[in-house]
């Protein structure tokens, strides 16, 4: 049984983390910094999950304390410039939070499966097969037994293993980077790094400095040279998630990447050439758009070799309930209670509902439902999806006045993790028919905390 050394500050995740690898199968033990985790014998682990930020010594020690096993980085959208720098200081791979529990596991998975073929990859015999395995079957990454998702099965299956770029469709919350990962976990590139960038999260100002890296001088505040995201991904796959959302700037930059194979730094006159894969995603037209001139048609040619479109949850009627019961495994894990189940009720109802969130917030109203529900049989009363307003539930936290007790850290605990989401999701989905004001009305909150959501989580506004 692999041992996995946990190491976080932060008592909400670090347990929730323990108990979703307990649930799988792992030994876990966990620490609340690195002193205290150097007291376990981290080298004697077969991996080790650290934060980034610690109180005393930072995560990334743990890559001198235990040279021998791989480390895993756990970092924030805003702190993913150091993520990068981790991994150039020997970190395996990193993973942002907010995470899906799939994605950790994938995570894990991978880099267990790589440690465990890296004697035969020393030898030269290490291929996309050995990296790969069973494990990495987007089966094993994503559920879905209805025709529908075979086909998405199939066609990553066929696409992974070749250089094609790849655009992924699909409305949010249906699983896009999950497929993003199945691609690189199946291509010979499974044993280099997959750099996942949310384009949307990064503020426009600064998104050609994340991507292509800067030097020293460049602009006002580059104090030293940095590293791009896309750079870091050299020899491995790049996914850009939202990719709609890329300035005008960026795109043309992003252009010669594709055809170049070429980058340069912000403030450099050198080009350097790069080996990366590139998967994107989008929950946006992009055809449309190229027609506005949002988006360039050029580039969406050179992303749109071969698409991959996930459909949403409405469409998978048959992979509700399986779903449902997977995260209700999950639920009672991280709870510490007996298995949960759901009443013939709950299951017609969850087999009604549209969905509008999506796999995302089948799995929120599945969280919600666990944490209410008395007993250990979840009924159509605790998941609250017949009322009209179902589909537009505005979490406390978000209503006028609560908002502002809420601290900033907050946001990567687990318990308000499906409140941002919600926030996101709803905005997302409805700022190109609705104004500022009326979201602001449909949030209960005012113009002005809805402009500091949008700030604080990435979110930028709609184009004029």
């Amino acid at each position: 049984m692999p041992r996995i050394l946990i190491v976080e500050d932060e008592d909400i995740i670090r347990s929730a983390v323990r108990k979703l690898l307990q649930h799988a199968g792992y030994e876990v033990a966990d620490a609340v910094s690195v002193e205290e985790a150097e007291g376990l014998d981290p080298d004697s682990f077969d991996l080790v999950i650290t934060d980034l930020r610690l109180p005393g010594a930072a995560g990334t020690e743990m890559i001198n304390r235990a040279p021998n096993t791989p480390v895993l980085i756990m970092t924030s959208y805003a702190s993913l410039r150091s993520a990068v720098d981790s991994m150039k200081m020997g970190a395996v791979d990193y993973i942002a939070k907010p995470f899906d529990h799939d994605e950790m596991l994938a995570a894990v998975e991978n880099i267990l499966a790589r440690k465990s073929s890296a004697s035969d990859e020393t030898t030269g015999s290490g291929d996309a097969a050995s990296t790969s395995g069973p494990d990495s079957d987007p089966s094993e990454i994503m559920f879905g037994q209805c025709e529908p998702m075979q086909k998405v099965f199939t066609l990553i299956r066929k696409v992974a293993p070749t250089e094609t770029t790849v655009l992924i469709q699909g409305e949010s919350g249906t699983g896009k980077e999950l497929a993003a990962r199945a691609l690189h976990l199946l291509s010979p590139r499974a044993s280099k790094p997959l750099i996942s960038v949310n384009c949307a999260a990064i503020p426009e100002s600064l998104i050609e400095s994340e991507l292509f890296g800067h030097e020293k001088g460049a602009f006002t505040g580059a104090v030293s040279a940095r590293t791009g995201l896309i750079e870091a991904a050299d020899g491995g796959s790049l996914f850009l998630d939202e990719i709609g959302e890329l300035p005008a700037e960026a795109q043309a930059r992003l252009l010669r990447v594709l055809q170049e194979s070429e980058i340069r730094k912000v403030g450099s006159t050198q080009s350097r050439t790069v080996d990366v894969r590139m998967i994107a995603a989008t929950h946006r037209n992009l055809k449309a758009m190229t027609r506005t001139g949002e988006f360039r048609e050029d580039l969406y040619y050179r992303l749109n070799v071969m698409q991959i479109r996930i459909p949403p949850l409405r469409e998978r009627r048959a992979d509700i309930l399986g779903l449902a019961r997977r995260f209700l495994k999950r639920q009672a894990s991280k709870l510490g209670r007996p298995e949960l189940s759901l009443s013939p009720e709950a299951m017609q109802a969850l087999e009604r509902y549209r969905w509008p969130g999506n796999v995302r917030e089948l799995e929120n109203a599945i969280e919600r439902a666990s944490i209410l529900t008395d007993g250990d049989v979840i009924t159509p009363a605790v998941l609250d999806l017949d009322s009209d307003s179902a589909d537009e539930y505005i979490p406390e936290t978000l209503v006028e006045g609560n908002n502002e007790q809420t601290p900033a850290r907050d946001v990567d605990s687990s318990n308000d993790l499906s409140l941002e989401d919600y926030f996101q999701h709803f905005v997302l989905e409805n700022q190109d028919r609705m104004s500022e004001t009326e979201l602001a009305q449909k949030l209960g909150i005012s113009r002005k905390s809805l402009w500091e959501r949008r700030q604080r989580l990435g979110i930028p506004r709609k184009k004029a």
